[in-house]
């Protein structure tokens, strides 16, 4: 007989461990809270306007296709991707800099504004290769279990990597403060600070100018129907609506969910909801982690957001755009070092619909902005609004239009969002940083190590957040519930 998996959440870590456990036998049930699937994924429409509302940048293509061949798939199969051409461009406060889609372009514009800096930036992104390569082929697709994992000839000839870090290294080689912001970039979306981020996480650089930035088109969404497609196609169940407020023990072991006030009983458990959330559905004895435990974490940070539908078409933009006209270190601490809301905020622009026709009717313009906060700030009405101000007065003046008469709607989303739709610890947006002290087997388990048969995956546990590590996570919870039965 079919051993019984219940699945809570429905992000990418979660569709991914659903799929594979379906694959190998299992019959396997996806619970969602919300009333549609993909999680932090998910999708906005509204009067013709397509939104991703979380996830927007399609890094590691190859970790996708890795994915999909194991089902003996590719992802042409459920969408076409588009590389960007220019991957994105960046406003300074004098000009705007734009990273092309292959080396000999980037190099160009590193020149450009370096003389001499192209040299160094091609040695910097081949050693980036390197580490991708030793990352995704020696690191990433294991269980975070036991130290030794990291532990092979290629890491251990470079553990100085491991105690240097980015910002040392970019510094080295890099004088020009608008290059190191660009180099620096990439590791934001491991959700920590540069100065903090081992040197080995350098392989983003290569993710980003190595690999490019991609786009499906009609979205990111995009990849979430593909995954339930292929969940379906194995026999996935999926539910929607399905808030679970207990995990049920017979004794010390995981046997089934409280679900809208009814009783669901399975063999195994996996969370890929907030890890926090999840050990708050069990009885204090059996939580694994304390709360002073969760405090002392460094987390990612949580975001304020606005998704915006414009009556016109834009000028002077690209699909995704940096605004890296303030200090990007005054913005970092006040994430990181002295949570609060910040002076003169950094922000990233997203118009998906510059590229993809699908995504706003015709002559129209799809906005998403995105602001990085530190998790667990207030949150009001009076402070998103003035944020906004901030935010759509410095988008005028670099891009040199005026675009608020424009705006038909717009819909904003932040920490409270975050803690009410996706039980989100403080609100953080990406989950938990890959600081040093939380890579690897430092980050929290995927096996809990007090309740038998009930596992984790997702952006709080290995190898850490984003999109391609969270589709790895859902694998190697997968593996590690069929080596133990």
């Amino acid at each position: 007989m079919k051993k019984k998996a219940a699945i809570i959440g429905s992000g990418f870590s979660s569709l991914s461990a659903a799929c594979y456990l379906a694959k190998a036998g299992y019959s396997v049930d996806v619970y969602e809270k919300n009333s549609q699937l993909g999680g932090r994924a998910s999708q906005l429409k509204r009067e013709g306007f397509t939104f991703d509302m979380g996830p927007s940048w399609y890094w590691m293509p190859d970790i996708f296709e890795k994915f999909f061949s194991d089902f003996g798939k590719s992802s042409s199969d459920y969408y076409t991707l588009d590389q960007l051409d220019p991957a994105y461009q960046i406003f300074f406060e004098d000009e705007v800099v734009t990273i092309g889609s292959s080396m000999d372009a980037i190099c160009r514009e590193f020149e450009r504004i370096e003389p001499g800096s192209a040299a160094p930036l091609r040695k910097f992104i081949s050693k980036a290769a390197e580490n991708y390569d030793i990352a995704i082929n020696k690191m990433v697709y294991k269980p975070g279990k036991s130290p030794l994992e990291l532990v092979s000839l290629e890491t251990m000839t470079r553990v100085g990597q491991f105690f240097s870090t980015i910002s040392r290294d970019v510094r080295k080689q890099f004088k020009n403060p608008k290059l190191i912001s660009i180099l620096e970039f990439p590791v934001l979306f491991l959700g920590a600070k540069p100065s903090n981020t081992p040197s080995f996480y350098s392989f983003m650089n290569y993710a980003d100018f190595g690999l490019g930035t991609w786009h499906p088109r009609g979205g990111m969404y995009k990849i979430v129907e593909a995954m339930k497609a292929l969940g379906s196609s194995l026999g996935v169940t999926f539910h929607t609506n399905a808030e679970v407020s207990e995990i049920r023990l017979d004794k010390s072991k995981a046997c089934g969910l409280q679900i809208n006030g009814k009783t669901v009983n399975a063999d195994l458990i996996i969370s890929g909801a907030d890890y926090h959330h999840t050990e708050s559905l069990l009885p204090a004895d059996f939580r694994q982690y304390s709360e002073s435990y969760w405090e002392n974490r460094t987390f990612a940070p949580s975001s304020l957001l606005f998704y915006i539908g414009f009556d016109k078409k834009l000028k002077n933009i690209r699909h995704h755009n940096l605004f890296f006209d303030t200090n990007f270190e005054q913005h970092a601490v006040a994430i990181y070092d002295r949570p609060e809301w910040p002076r003169d905020p950094l922000f990233y622009a997203n118009f998906p619909s510059v590229t993809d026709t699908e995504m706003a009717p015709g002559g129209k313009e799809t906005g998403f902005f995105l602001m990085p906060l530190a998790p667990g700030l207030e949150d009001s009405t009076e402070l998103r609004e003035k944020y906004f101000d901030i935010i759509m007065d410095r988008f005028e003046l670099r891009t040199g239009q005026e675009v608020r008469n424009n705006i038909i709607f717009k819909e904003a989303f932040c920490v409270k969002d975050f803690v009410e739709r996706y039980n989100s610890y403080k609100g953080n947006a990406y989950g938990m940083a890959n600081t040093l002290r939380q890579t690897a087997f430092l980050r929290p388990g995927l096996e809990s190590k007090k309740v038998k048969d009930l596992y984790f995956t997702g952006q709080l546990t290995v190898p850490g957040p984003g999109v391609p590590p969270s589709l790895i996570s859902g694998k190697l919870v997968s593996e590690l519930i069929q080596q133990n039965d």
